[in-house]
């Protein structure tokens, strides 16, 4: 059917109160104003390439703690491997959020950053072959981009390097290393905790920027253009369930008391922790949101009747391919976008488990599991495909 009625969704922010503790613990204000500047107002890509290198920034001073961490029993092995991955995965956002560039605002020079931890990383001797590494991924996945993020990578090229230090302002996230919690709560993981949900928030803001470009460049008519960036939203939701799987590398003990120290409870069955992050309930919202470009998309109007006219138009478009591929791409990319959030949520709900217990994953995941549980939000697009596959089943 094609009517596309508002979807009633299991995903809403959890009391305002709680809500706020948790943006005081994170220091989201201060944050936010550290996103949202506007130091070069003529690089249409700054609201998106900003905060995606401050959350950077915030990982490599994950990757710092982690090697300045003298507890015997931590696995720091695989904390070594994880964070590599997670800053490769990052690299290669950026990476593509720079080769979408099309004009020559971008503010690039020739000196690299004296600020950023990366450079430091690089020459202390217990992170010395991970900066490295990492200088070699800029390096290896910026090769198609007109600049380079000038962190202390060679260049062979010569490429002129971004003014990182005027961008991503390292100094003034630095400033924001310490939670209010930090005087006086005891225990490594806090300080753990605290940048990985900066990681997240970061990346969440980047999301948002991302999904209100689409929607306006949906609305113009530039199909080519929203479908690579919402391969971007998808590629972040991959990569903030990724993050979130560092929480199975704090230590049970030590996680748990802190649980205890930060007086994080849950206040009934529709009360996950993950909720009390306004940025991830728009972000979701945003995504599902995707569903109501379609018909615009396929250049059709919604059946009054309930008739099978977008569903009719997909298979078309499937059919036909041609000049309008870039169209195709777009409608994959939504799904693709759906497919990543669902398996962000089912990934959230087993990684409470395993950190906190079944108990707390019974208390707090109902509306959860409600979110990877609910039908497609492109059920046209999924008829087209079900009625194609049937049509060449039965050819020859």
């Amino acid at each position: 059917m094609d009517i596309l009625l508002p979807v009633s969704s299991p995903i809403s922010c959890s009391a305002p109160s709680s809500c706020s503790a948790y943006e005081l613990y994170l220091r989201l204000p201060e944050l936010r104003n550290l996103w949202s500047s506007r130091d070069f107002p003529h690089w249409t890509h700054e609201p998106i390439l900003k905060p995606s290198l401050q959350a950077l920034e915030i990982t490599l001073r994950l990757v710092l703690a982690v090697c300045s961490d003298a507890r015997p029993y931590i696995n720091h092995r695989q904390w070594n491997r994880r964070l590599d991955s997670i800053l490769t995965s990052q690299i290669k956002l950026i990476a593509s959020i720079c080769e979408e560039e099309e004009d020559e605002s971008a503010p690039v020079g020739d000196k690299r950053s004296p600020l950023s931890l990366l450079p430091q990383l690089a020459t202390w001797r217990k992170s010395e072959a991970f900066g490295k590494k990492i200088l070699s991924t800029i390096d290896n996945e910026m090769r198609f981009s007109k600049y380079t993020l000038g962190l202390g990578e060679q260049n062979i090229s010569g490429k002129p390097s971004l003014q990182y230090d005027a961008v991503c302002r390292p100094n003034e996230l630095y400033i924001l290393k310490n939670n209010p919690y930090a005087d006086h709560i005891d225990n490594n993981e806090n300080e753990t905790l605290y940048i990985i949900h900066q990681i997240i928030e970061s990346w969440l803001h980047v999301s948002i920027n991302l999904l209100k470009r689409i929607n306006t460049r949906v609305d113009e008519g530039r199909f080519g253009e929203a479908s690579r960036d919402v391969y971007l939203v998808e590629s972040i939701w991959k990569l903030l369930t990724e993050v979130e799987d560092l929480h199975l590398l704090m230590d049970p003990e030590d996680f748990l008391k802190l649980k205890k120290q930060l007086h994080i409870k849950t206040a009934g069955k529709n009360d996950a922790f993950c909720f009390r992050s306004r940025g991830l309930v728009e972000v979701m919202k945003m995504s599902k949101g995707l569903r109501e470009k379609v018909p615009f998309v396929l250049g059709v109007e919604v059946d009054p009747t309930g008739g099978p006219r977008l569903q009719e138009a997909a298979m078309r478009l499937y059919a036909r391919k041609g000049e309008e591929c870039y169209k195709i791409h777009l409608l994959q990319g939504m799904q693709g976008v759906e497919a990543a959030a669902k398996r962000f949520f089912f990934a959230y709900k087993q990684v409470v488990a395993a950190v906190m217990g079944s108990a707390e994953m019974n208390t707090e995941c109902d509306s959860v599991s409600q979110i990877f549980m609910e039908p497609t939000y492109f059920p046209s697009l999924d008829a087209a495909k079900t009625f194609l596959g049937e049509f060449w089943s039965h050819v020859g």
